[in-house]
């Protein structure tokens, strides 16, 4: 990433993550009152003063704590200091400095990277609870009251005074890839083999990933970001206000706002579940091209020809589907998922020619008529391209209410005869006579 990386660290319960959403301006990270919410790192794009930056929120180190999840916390937390131009290291000024404190202070003043050491919990501002913080040897503290947005403006200052001068024209557009599917199917596992590094904690227990990870990766030469998301559960098993019932509310979030999605299912079982079709009809519904990737394939269940038409039976709302068979444990095949990334979005991404459009409705009228409603026929216009990702036709006609479904899901299906869109969907909206 070419934007300045600004880690947040430090014991748990300090504030991190609410430190992290105030910044950001919206919620992204899980705030709770319960220590380790946070487990995987967080990225989020941030900007103070014209300066555009990447803030990562990662999760309580804290040596002494008996959770299963702490080695891979603090290891978690250690790629994000390897990665940050600048480092946030917030304490707790009501409880003063702690032994937890000194241990991540002392890792910190491993590095060369500047260190920005925030005092929160100060929510009458008292700056001498501010003078014990000197002890860690990180240079002066900054007072903060995170509730009360107390302090902020001068916390940004000196993490922006930090940046060092960057090339505007190297900003590259990035492509952001949200990996979905339901818990425990290898999500973590196939980003931990795209990018080639342990960036995401990987478990067998269900539901590891509550988080949903924005880990930057270059393929091709080009800038991606891949979301790694929460399983997505069932919805009734999922309080709307529990920490799993927002980790869901983002996996949502992360699909809206993605350019593409790897649908993970897992190839160990007999059938698609009915969550896995959920999730593809999210991702079919949001508009955005995907590609399938049928995890666990050494221990598949069925043969790749028996698993496509089990597909094609159950996926019938997106005929489109590209689908692939991989084993994010042996590594099979991993090497192809981001090709056929790269094709869907590029499938997504095609501008066609209003003379080729209009070739193309010409044959399929003639081959099948629009049907008439009660002696009243379809008059055919014209149709153009609105807009790509996903690619949508506007077809003009005389009465847009004799259009239905069924002659659009036609027009969809010979379009797609003559042109790949394979791997995304298509929309094509009907306007009758005077609503251009």
């Amino acid at each position: 990433m070419l934007k300045p990386i600004v880690a947040v660290v430090g014991r748990p319960n300090v504030g991190k993550s609410t430190f992290f959403n105030k910044i950001c301006g919206k919620r992204i990270s899980i705030v709770d009152d319960t220590p380790g919410v946070t487990r995987d790192r967080i990225y989020a794009d941030a900007n103070w003063a014209g300066h555009d930056f990447t803030l990562i929120d990662t999760g309580g180190i804290d040596s002494g704590s008996d959770d299963l999840f702490q080695n891979d916390i603090k290891k978690q937390a250690l790629f994000a200091v390897q990665e940050a131009d600048v480092i946030v290291l917030l304490v707790d000024g009501r409880v003063g400095v702690t032994t937890n404190d000194e241990e991540v202070a002392s890792i910190l003043l491993r590095y060369k990277t500047p260190i920005v050491l925030v005092v929160n919990k100060l929510d009458n501002f008292e700056v001498e609870k501010t003078y014990e913080f000197y002890s860690l040897g990180l240079g002066d503290p900054y007072p903060l009251s995170v509730h009360q947005s107390k302090g902020i403006g001068d916390i940004l200052d000196a993490i922006v005074a930090n940046f060092k001068e960057r090339n505007e024209d190297e900003y590259s557009q990035i492509t952001k890839v949200a990996v979905v599917g339901r818990p425990n199917v290898g999500k973590s596992s196939i980003v931990n083999r795209l990018i080639g590094t342990d960036r995401v904690v990987v478990s067998d227990i269900e539901g590891t990933t509550r988080d949903a990870v924005l880990v930057p990766f270059k393929y091709n030469k080009k800038e991606y970001a891949l979301v790694d998301t929460a399983g997505l559960r069932r919805q009734r098993s999922v309080e709307r206000e529990s920490i799993e019932g927002y980790s869901v509310l983002r996996t949502m979030s992360a699909i809206d706002e993605a350019d593409v999605a790897i649908i993970v299912i897992d190839g160990s079982k007999d059938s698609v579940s009915e969550q896995d079709l959920r999730i593809a009809g999210y991702v079919d519904e949001a508009g955005k091209p995907s590609v399938i990737v049928v995890n666990k394939w050494d221990i598949k269940s069925k043969s790749k020809d028996e698993y496509i038409t089990m597909l094609k039976n159950e996926l019938s709302f997106m005929s489109y589907f590209k689908v692939m068979f991989v084993s994010a444990l042996t590594g099979a095949s991993i090497g192809q998922i981001m090709e056929n990334v790269e094709a869907s979005f590029a499938n997504a991404s095609k501008r066609i020619t209003t003379g080729t459009l209009n070739d193309l409705l010409h044959d399929a009228i003639l081959n099948f008529e629009p049907p008439a409603h009660n002696g009243a026929r379809v008059k055919v216009r014209y149709i153009t391209q609105a807009s790509t990702n996903p690619p949508t036709f506007v077809l003009f006609v005389n009465n847009a209410k004799l259009i239905n479904f069924s002659y659009k899901r036609y027009l969809e299906n010979r379009f797609r005869e003559r042109i790949d869109f394979s791997g995304t969907p298509v929309r094509f909206v009907i306007k009758g006579k005077g609503e251009e």
